[in-house]
């Protein structure tokens, strides 16, 4: 006879069946995304000369994939609540594909364009459904291990897009050149779809809510006006429109926080919760994010260019000489583990390094002239990826170390917008300072150098800007997992 004073057996929550191979198809989702991202860049000199345009049809195709992938993500996570998490990703992956064949099927710059903006809009549906995915497969203790699998995953593809890129344009499968940088989605989307649809758990979504489709459009004009002038005005000579609609950006971005302030006193759900901004530890926490995301994407850009553009390397070569970043920075990531112990003084300590990498390379660039080989970039790039891996796995959750449980959606969907919308402006402002100095009267390759030393120091200054900022972020990171 059990007596009743014995304490009740522990209720253990049983490991869902399939679980693993469920979190592979959410990273493989993951890594069509962050790959695409980046995959152009080191490509961008042979699409042009294959499908022709300017250099302007060249940030394009780079910032036309960010900023519509900022826009888009305002909204994912909500579709994934409405209408369940697997089906929004499975549906957003298959589109993916689908965009992907039409960016490799490009017949000009403005199809490319076009298919970009397509892959980025699936994008943004299929991306925020990981994270809630990933608690949905992992409820018990086995979710820490998850957690420690994906996050060094997303730090290594963040990097790894331009080596990709160059080892399948050096390929050259089946003859299709770069247009192979997107055919390579085929078979990750097909496992991601097959996998995924084996193993990831259904949900029922809850369709009560309202999508802001008004604030969607409002925001997505606001982005597109802001972006549109400072990619296009150095080739149009900055007409006195180009400041008018850049300008009206302004006046736009404006009337999208008065309509989710009207939409709050409603008593609807907005798209964001605008009170994060409130606070002065995420307030700078988005400056943060601004300088940091312009500094990397307009360096990386820039080097990209100077190695193809001005010295004449291939894109495997060009890819071979930027190695060093993606090594230090996925040796750094590793330091992110130190963040629950040292908090913000891991951002700190982050940009102290890549700062000196960058400070390096710009050395490098003064003293190696047009003689510059990939050997002389190798430590100064090695330093500087060690530093920016540091920062990439702990920078969220410190700058939403102060957000309250309630205010976590909006405030996550919202940097993470504002990051895209980083890269998108980092492309644009430090591109055409690039292009600006590269298309000067003057020897190629001394103008590439000269312009590429001119982006440095802007990445230089925005990344001490970071720094001085950082003292304004919550000491400790938030333990969201």
């Amino acid at each position: 006879m059990t007596s009743t004073l014995e304490a009740p057996a522990k209720v253990t929550t049983p490991p869902i069946p399939g679980r693993w191979l469920g979190l592979f198809a959410i990273l493989t989702a993951t890594l069509m995304n962050l790959l695409d991202a980046s995959i152009v860049n080191v490509a961008l000199p042979v699409i042009q000369r294959e499908l022709g345009g300017s250099y302007a049809t060249m940030q394009w195709i780079a910032a036309g994939y960010t900023l519509v992938l900022a826009v888009g993500l305002l909204t994912g996570g909500r579709l994934g609540d409405m209408y369940g998490r697997r089906r929004m990703l499975l549906g957003g992956a298959a589109g993916f594909v689908i965009a992907s064949l039409a960016c490799a099927a490009a017949w000009s710059p403005e199809t490319l364009i076009a298919g970009r903006m397509l892959q980025a809009a699936f994008g943004a549906v299929m991306v925020p459904q990981c994270f809630g995915l990933i608690r949905d497969l992992f409820p018990g203790p086995e979710q820490a291990k998850a957690w420690g699998l994906f996050g060094p995953s997303i730090g290594l593809a963040t990097i790894l897009g331009p080596i990709v890129a160059g080892l399948l344009i050096k390929a050259d499968p089946a003859g299709t050149g770069w247009r192979s940088i997107f055919l390579i989605n085929l078979p990750l989307g097909l496992f991601a779809l097959l996998a995924g649809a084996r193993a990831l758990p259904r949900t029922a979504g809850n369709r009560s809510a309202k999508l802001d489709l008004v604030g969607v459009v409002i925001a997505g004009t606001g982005m597109g006006l802001l972006v549109y002038p400072l990619v296009q005005g150095r080739e149009l000579g900055w007409p006195a429109w180009i400041w008018a609609v850049l300008g009206a950006s302004v006046i736009v971005l404006a009337g999208f926080v008065f309509h989710q302030r009207r939409r709050s006193a409603s008593g609807r759900t907005p798209l964001v919760e605008l009170s994060v901004f409130a606070r002065r530890s995420y307030a700078s926490g988005v400056v943060f994010v601004i300088a940091f995301s312009i500094a990397i994407i307009g360096f990386s850009l820039a080097l990209g260019f100077l190695l193809q553009l001005g010295l004449r390397h291939t894109p495997i070569g060009a890819s071979l000489a930027m190695a060093p970043w993606a090594v230090g920075a996925f040796v750094g990531s590793a330091a992110g583990a130190m963040a629950p112990k040292l908090g913000r003084k891991t951002l700190h300590i982050g940009l102290a390094v890549m700062a000196a990498g960058i400070a390096g390379a710009y050395a490098v660039f003064q003293i190696s002239g047009v003689e510059l080989g990939a050997w002389h970039l190798a430590l100064p790039l090695l330093v500087s990826g060690a530093g920016m891996g540091m920062i990439f796995v702990p920078l969220f959750d410190i700058i939403m170390g102060e957000i309250q449980d309630h205010e976590v959606g909006s405030a996550s969907g919202a940097l993470e917008s504002v990051q895209q919308l980083s890269a998108a402006l980092g492309v644009a402002i430090l591109g055409t300072v690039f292009f600006d100095r590269f298309t000067a009267p003057g020897a190629p390759d001394a103008n590439a150098l000269a312009a590429t030393g001119q982006v440095t120091l802007i990445a230089l200054v925005l990344t001490v800007a970071a720094f001085a900022i950082g003292f304004l972020l919550p000491k400790n990171a938030r333990q969201t997992h």
